[in-house]
């Protein structure tokens, strides 16, 4: 049959965008040898066109107030869109709120009205029209909430400034498994850059429990592919879990398994929503560097073992993929980050490897690798290379002799935001012949 000189459509879309001939990102041939990090992975009933995923990226970009109050708006389109457009394989929208004030900031999205639908769908339907997956972020901010967006704060050479009600802000309302001063994130009182949170009542966390079901279905409404629950970096769930953060001595504290409930039921609630063939991904602090602590040696911390327990327990519950990250629980966490170029990686690979030895085939994601892995520029002024990127991202999900790979598949945040096409320069450096968008074929790299 000869070719037709019809510009094919994306079918489906309310608009014209032009069908590409091979998915950007994937082998052009698809009978070639390659990496693994170009090979699929079909997670349920999904399946990501390669390896490598854009981690959630809080862009503190949504109104505060109004009719469009957390609502994604065209500027989503035009970031999530690029990097799905240029190959990812799963584009992960921002940490979005489950209540109004489980947001990080006044500008920080949410999901927990059917008014806000509307805007994740609009990001999930170009997503999908470039042939990527789309993922949200679920999440509640606890003690770190109310504070104004990273670059308002910079205005005043401050890292965080508290959100006052005059720009959207909840003093009265920032919750915590643990209430009082001294509660306070940064431990500053008045002086610093976070309010202190009240105690959520048992009712409260019921009530909870419901809202991240409801937020789960309306995201299921707006055609996302994949759920995941934002366990890490010192927000709510992770504040439960940690004996520091959590001192109640109800069911929902004290010991392991009181610590644990409020997200044991979180998983629970929202895995009875969604459709079975949707993934379900958890991202945990897998430590909170506080092993040495003072404050740990009194009252215990979360870490790499606890990671490993819960997470045997969750993958029996519905969870399919572990994204792991590290600390943000305390600004007294202990890690001497220049000397610990790999560190959330090992810890990856080690965890990957119990669950295995276990019985346990939950996938394991590795983040920090690239850049927070080697500490580039925007810590130590170093450029990290995109050959080093390459090799870096291929070694962790590669089987080398008998031994496991690392992570079944990447995530990658800052990286992008330096250069959005940087699944086609990996792809270019490892000689991977992968096909760009159609409307980008004429400038592609060279021929490998």
């Amino acid at each position: 049959m000869s070719p037709s000189t019809y510009n094919q459509p994306v079918p489906g879309i309310p608009y014209f965008t032009p069908e590409h001939a091979v998915s950007p990102g994937t082998p052009r041939d698809p009978k070639a040898k390659v990496p693994t990090l170009f090979t699929p992975l079909t997670i349920r009933g999904k399946t990501l066109r390669n390896r490598i995923i854009v981690a959630p990226m809080c862009q503190y970009s949504t109104a505060e107030a109004g009719t469009n109050i957390g609502a994604l708006s065209p500027y989503h389109i035009a970031t999530l869109g690029h990097y799905a457009l240029k190959g990812a394989g799963l584009v992960f929208i921002e940490a979005t709120g489950v209540q109004p004030n489980g947001r990080i900031t006044p500008n920080c999205p949410g999901l927990w009205s059917d008014a806000q639908i509307d805007g994740v769908k609009a990001v999930a339907d170009f997503v999908h029209a470039q042939g990527a997956l789309c993922g949200i972020q679920l999440a509640h901010a606890g003690r770190k909430a109310s504070t104004v967006p990273p670059f308002v704060a910079s205005r005043f050479q401050r890292a965080s400034v508290r959100a006052k009600e005059d720009v959207g802000g909840w003093p009265e309302d920032v919750v915590a498994p643990s209430g009082g001063e001294r509660f306070t994130w940064d431990g500053k009182g008045e002086s610093g850059g976070f309010w202190a949170p009240r105690e959520l009542s048992v009712q409260e966390i019921v009530e909870m429990v419901r809202d991240w079901a409801e937020a789960a279905k309306r995201a299921v409404r707006a055609g996302v592919d994949v759920i995941e629950i934002h366990g890490a970096h010192g927000y709510l769930l992770h504040q439960f879990l940690s004996p520091i953060t959590n001192r109640r001595t109800d069911r929902y504290g004290g010991s392991f398994e009181g610590r644990t409930r409020l997200l044991r039921e979180i998983v629970q609630a929202i895995r009875a929503v969604i459709p079975d063939s949707m993934p379900l991904f958890l991202r945990l602090s897998a430590t909170e560097w506080m092993d040495e602590s003072d404050v740990a040696k009194q009252h215990g911390s979360w870490e790499v073992e606890s990671t490993i327990r819960i997470t045997k327990e969750l993958a029996g519950m519905g969870v399919d993929f572990l994204d792991v990250s590290s600390g943000g629980n305390h600004p007294q966490q202990r890690i001497n980050m220049f000397q610990s170029k790999d560190y959330q990686t090992k810890i990856a690979g080690r965890i990957r490897r119990e669950l295995r030895e276990a019985g346990s085939n939950m996938l394991i994601g590795a983040v920090g690798l690239i850049t927070e892995a080697k500490q580039a520029s925007g810590i130590v002024e170093m450029e990290t290379s995109v050959e080093e990127e390459a090799q870096t991202a291929k070694a962790m999900t590669e089987a080398r002799g008998v031994q496991e790979p690392m992570a079944d598949a990447i995530l990658v945040a800052r990286e992008f935001m330096r250069r959005p096409e940087w699944v086609l320069r990996v792809a270019h450096e490892l000689g991977v012949d992968v096909a760009w968008p159609v409307q980008f074929d004429r400038v592609r790299f060279a021929k490998l």
